[in-house]
């Protein structure tokens, strides 16, 4: 038999490198001046999301963060990045490199700031914890919250912005998870239908401005007007 001290150890040292390789993700986004990397990197987020509520939730015995597990592998993993796929047209992603304000040593330079910022957002509320997962998982969640947020701010087209919406939702969540492992079954199945709506409605909406505009470049979209 093994003991049960021992697996609580391991779980809590399997989320805690799921984390880290979460929030790796979270700076690689930020790195990545690739769209087809870009979208490789969301999915491997998205596993890692999975991958710490199951871990949280052997540790909870909760069942519903199991559900959330496998409704963010079926959704995030799979679903999304097929729909991107199919919407947005094949040269988007063949394009080799993504237009950006800022070159990628200075952005993730900023990027390491924020994930400062994060974690000292992140202290205060700890103090109220009584969950010991939860100083994992939360200010890494906040920390993939911002730089999701900050990749939308840098990036010049309209798919990483996308993604970079999408990884905001994955830091929400990897957050949420340790904050509420009850979460009832109805929000996450909720949640997941309003992304893929928003990911298949900004997928055609990209295509059909590029078919038009030749680029997806956003700050290029302000020629567009009304005739």
């Amino acid at each position: 038999m093994f003991d049960p001290a021992t697996i609580t150890t391991t779980l809590a040292k399997l989320n805690a490198l799921a984390g880290g390789l979460f929030l790796l993700t979270a700076f690689a986004l930020v790195a990545t001046r690739q769209v087809l990397a870009c979208l490789r990197i969301y999915i491997a987020q998205s596993v890692l999301l999975a991958l710490s509520a199951v871990f949280l939730g052997t540790l909870h015995g909760s069942v519903h963060l199991f559900f959330v597990a496998a409704i963010t592998l079926a959704s995030k993993s799979i679903l999304i990045p097929r729909t991107l796929r199919r919407t947005v047209g094949q040269d988007i992603y063949a394009r080799r490199e993504i237009s950006q304000i800022l070159n990628v040593p200075m952005s993730l330079l900023i990027a390491v700031a924020i994930a400062f910022v994060a974690y000292a957002v992140a202290t205060p509320l700890l103090t109220f914890s009584v969950d010991p997962y939860e100083s994992i998982n939360l200010p890494i969640g906040i920390a993939g919250l911002f730089l999701g947020a900050y990749t939308i701010c840098v990036r010049r087209e309209a798919i990483p912005q996308l993604i970079g919406i999408l990884a905001m939702e994955n830091g929400a969540f990897f957050a949420g998870v340790s904050i509420a492992p009850g979460l009832p079954l109805i929000a996450e199945l909720a949640a997941a239908f309003d992304v893929m709506i928003i990911a298949l409605v900004m997928g055609l909406l990209t295509r059909k401005i590029h078919e038009y505009m030749g680029t997806t470049t956003v700050g290029e979209m302000t020629s567009l007007r009304e005739e």
